[in-house]
């Protein structure tokens, strides 16, 4: 067993179960799962065969999500991180890891062909430490609180699509 199957069992060990994710942000409930998918996506193609049924499902999948980030306010969520950034700095450094890298304008870090690459112009695979910390961010219980549509990062969200530049 490689060290990324052993991170994937990781990812399918957590679970939800104490929370309710419909009662979540919609835009932040959107970005979790998207995140997740990613993760899920840059583990498998690491740990398995890169034809292997589950990695072409996961491709399908994926670039369903393509357009439906395009849907809505899910289009502000790039700008929400940067604007965090600039204007609430304290609620940008507890964000997770992985929306600070993929979402900030200034950090190379980006999503190529669904999978996470921290720098462009390493060739080398993410470690799968790295994917492990995303892991554990994501579900920390802290984190998982300010996805809710009453918790302050909601409502900074919401208060940054009423008075984002048109």
């Amino acid at each position: 067993m490689n060290e990324y199957v052993r991170v994937i069992q990781k990812l399918y060990s957590k679970s939800l179960i104490l929370e309710s994710p419909t009662d979540f942000h919609p835009v932040l409930h959107f970005y979790f799962t998207d995140a997740l998918a990613h993760i899920d996506y840059t583990l498998s193609t690491l740990a398995y065969n890169y034809m292997s049924p589950r990695n072409i499902m996961s491709m399908e999948y994926m670039r369903w999500r393509l357009d439906e980030e395009k849907v809505g306010d899910r289009a502000h969520f790039p700008g929400f991180i940067n604007w965090l950034k600039l204007e609430q700095p304290e609620m940008y450094e507890e964000l997770p890891m992985l929306w600070t890298g993929v979402y900030d304008n200034d950090d190379p870090a980006q999503y190529r062909s669904f999978r996470i690459v921290l720098n462009p112009d390493d060739k080398r695979a993410i470690p799968a430490d790295y994917l492990s910390t995303f892991i554990d961010e994501f579900f920390d219980p802290n984190f998982i609180k300010q996805l809710y549509a009453t918790s302050s990062l909601a409502r900074l969200f919401d208060e940054y699509l009423r008075n984002r530049p048109a």
